[in-house]
């Protein structure tokens, strides 16, 4: 029994709830009876390597309480505290906790009731940064559209895509690019092909022709029939947001702060443009993290933001419908991003998952930047991240993985409600 009073002693300096779980173990383990020094030595072994994984998995009590995450001070958010609406503390602080040890993380925020209850900025982020939010750009895109169709700029989403781009109308050659919808575009079922997944057509959109986009509807083939299959494409969404600034008559930037933000009391920061002068409608929007959370709040109020209607109650509920369902990224493991998020779907262009029997929609671009709506819980996560230009999508994975699987490790710590 010397092995067990050692292995007693060692875990004297862990968590109580750590020491009392590997002691359980430890006292339930038919080693603990039988003689020898081998037996003896695996069993020590053993509960070094339990205590190495609970250790990694479970910080001390001590060093949670010492975790800051109180917001900011500032007159655009109504603040509290985790536990004023409902929530764990030590849950939120070993969100945190975990955060601080990433490296491209920028900021983190929590919104619970409509307060925001925790915030936090590292590496090189900070409450008024602003850099590019890569293709949660789309979610806004997706927005804008709404507010077309609220506005009678648009008649409706079954609206051809052709219709708008009569300068390209004696160069196709595909009659089925006359039937793409507006809707086909937000769903991502227009036909065009799944970018990241064709080398030919990644390089295409970014690497040449300095960013001109439009005549892509023209020369870029489509690999499925419209309506059809879901396949992710910048260039959908990029239709989308000259298709609005068309029909409107303006530039989508300014549109967008005077329908879309001045309404939340956020602000567009910047907004990168192709080389026809129109705004991306698929990344590169310029916001603080606060305001993201603000967006993510008028849809989780169903396009009411302090009472006003920003975007109609029905264009929220069309956008968060799962269109698409078991979205496969790797072509050969189930539908799931990262170690968490799992059933992973798409509406118009937002996306959804679970974690556990959690459910929930999400706005999403490369590099980890985060808009989490999670109406279950009347909560809001947003994460902002290095963009990783100088990383191709692939090699930035172990970057943007983390900062999910942060985000997810956290949904699945939450109790049902």
């Amino acid at each position: 029994m010397k092995g067990l009073h050692a292995i007693i002693n060692t875990t004297r300096k862990y968590d109580n709830k750590l020491r009392l779980a590997l002691l359980k173990y430890i006292l339930r383990c038919p080693l603990i009876r039988s003689k020898g020094r081998q037996r003896s030595f695996l069993l020590i072994t053993s509960a070094i390597l339990i205590l190495s994984v609970l250790v990694g998995c479970s910080p001390r009590t001590q060093d949670l309480e010492a975790v800051k995450y109180t917001p900011l001070p500032g007159d655009d958010w109504k603040v509290s505290t985790p536990a004023e609406q409902g929530l764990d503390p030590m849950l939120v602080a070993e969100l945190y906790h975990d955060a601080a040890k990433l490296e491209t993380l920028y900021g983190l925020l929590v919104v619970k009731n409509g307060h925001l209850i925790a915030e936090g900025y590292f590496n090189e982020g900070s409450v008024d940064q602003l850099s590019g939010r890569q293709s949660a750009t789309k979610s806004f895109t997706s927005a804008l559209v709404g507010i077309a169709l609220d506005q009678g700029c648009l008649s409706s989403v079954d609206q051809k895509m052709m219709d708008f781009f009569p300068e390209f109308a004696g160069q196709i050659s595909d009659p089925r690019k006359e039937q793409i919808t507006i809707r086909d575009l937000l769903q991502m079922r227009a036909g065009y092909p799944w970018e990241g997944r064709e080398p030919p057509y990644f390089d295409l959109i970014f690497l040449s022709d300095n960013w001109r986009w439009l005549p892509h509807l023209v020369d870029f083939p489509l690999t499925s029939d419209p309506g059809t299959e879901f396949q992710y494409s910048n260039l959908k969404a990029h239709l989308l947001a000259v298709i609005v600034a068309r029909v409107c008559d303006t530039d989508l930037m300014s549109y967008a702060q005077e329908h879309l933000f001045s309404p939340i009391n956020a602000k567009v920061g910047d907004w990168t443009r192709d080389a026809d002068n129109y705004n991306w409608g698929w990344g590169e929007i310029y916001v603080t993290a606060r305001d993201m959370a603000k967006f993510g709040l008028l849809y989780l109020n169903e396009g009411e933001y302090d009472r006003k209607r920003v975007v109609s109650a029905d264009w929220v509920r069309e956008s968060l419908k799962r269109y698409s369902e078991d979205i496969n990224f790797t072509g050969w493991l189930s539908s799931k991003l990262g170690r968490y998020f799992r059933d992973i779907g798409y509406g118009y262009q937002w996306w959804s998952a679970r974690v556990g029997e959690h459910y929930f929609d999400f706005a999403w671009g490369h590099g980890g930047q985060l808009i989490v709506l999670f109406d279950e819980f009347n909560m809001i996560i947003v994460t902002t991240a290095d963009p990783l230009h100088h990383l191709p999508e692939g090699k930035g994975w172990k970057h943007e993985g983390a900062i999910i699987d942060l985000v997810g490790k956290f949904i699945k710590s939450l109790p049902k409600p």
